[in-house]
């Protein structure tokens, strides 16, 4: 089982030095890698809860986001370049990259670049976005209604441009003759991608499939939701008449984590059960539960308030040195 650090890029405040700390421990404890948060605004009606949407559009959350419109929080694309230069092991990557906020062919650009400044270290992980008040303030209302269509465009164009010499696109969001781009990524024939799908094992199995996807990214999901997003995916692959197999892809999900002194209550609350938030021992059993029922990647996103960086810096060295060896010992 791989481990991922999940940067709080996106809190009410936090420092670079907090965000440098954090990367250089991950990477002394040698995690496979480490991601930022892609969040362009908070709006205000979100102070009010009176978004139009719950939090990810995730049934039972506020709607309301944890951290305030005056927040000072940082933008996750601009990190991943200073994540390349801070680094030299570990891969990096924004989870997720909300395409509808970015054009394709910039969007395709940019990572290549960044793929070489980091020597090669890059993942790229895509969604369709959530909020509309997001879209707006990104220029991209009228992409919304079409998001998903924009991700499935995105993927194209990307690697398009990545995996010919000059490339032409004619579609609804990119529109462009043969053009070159710049240097293509190191890695070949591209950077891993990822899809983050949420709602809808059909098409997140198609797009993987469709486009040879490395893997898939949920958000708080139960031991019993992996078994059951594989179980699904794995369904429409075979249904897809590809020879991919689930135990190809990597299987993450975004999940709050922090050790507590107590057990905390683990009741199932739905996306807002405490899944890695308790004790040594309950997150060494729960991490135990994720190993079998085939997690490859959890990624351990620090709580967005009321814990300090100094005590998750503190955790992250109790999970790998005194939880993980027994997880890895069964």
């Amino acid at each position: 089982m791989k481990l991922a650090l999940y940067l709080p890029n996106f809190r009410e405040k936090v420092t670079v030095k907090e965000l440098e700390d954090l990367t250089a421990l991950a990477e002394d404890l040698d995690f496979d890698s480490v991601w930022t948060l892609d969040r362009i605004v908070v709006p205000e009606a979100s102070d009010r809860q009176e978004m139009q949407y719950a939090f990810g559009m995730i049934e039972g959350f506020p709607k309301g986001l944890p951290v305030s419109s005056r927040g000072q929080w940082f933008q996750g694309m601009p990190l991943l370049p200073w994540l390349a230069a801070k680094t030299s092991k570990v891969r990096i990557g924004m989870s997720v990259i909300d395409t509808p906020y970015r054009a394709p062919g910039v969007l395709a650009a940019e990572l290549g670049t960044i793929d070489h400044l980091s020597g090669g270290r890059l993942n790229v992980a895509l969604g369709a976005g959530w909020m509309p008040e997001e879209f707006a303030a990104s220029s991209a209302s009228h992409i919304f209604p079409k998001r998903n269509k924009h991700v499935r465009e995105t993927l194209e164009v990307i690697q398009g441009i990545w995996n010919n010499e000059v490339f032409e696109y004619h579609g609804e969001f990119a529109d462009f003759e043969r053009c070159g781009f710049g240097a293509k990524p190191l890695q070949q024939p591209h950077p891993p991608i990822f899809f983050s799908g949420l709602k809808d094992p059909k098409r997140a199995a198609n797009r993987i499939a469709k486009y040879g996807l490395a893997g898939w990214i949920g958000i708080q999901d139960s031991p019993e939701d992996i078994q059951r997003w594989r179980g699904e995916i794995q369904r429409e692959l075979d249904e897809l008449d590809t020879a991919r197999s689930i135990d190809d892809l990597e299987i993450s999900s975004m999940i709050w984590f922090v050790i507590t002194d107590q057990d905390m209550d683990q009741t199932p609350l739905g996306k807002g059960t405490n899944l890695l938030a308790g004790s040594a021992a309950q997150i060494t059993d729960m991490l135990k539960r994720y190993r079998e029922a085939g997690m490859t990647m959890p990624m351990l996103w620090p709580p967005f308030a009321d814990v300090p960086v100094t005590k998750t810096l503190d955790d992250l060295k109790r999970l790998k040195e005194e939880i993980m060896p027994k997880v890895e010992a069964m």
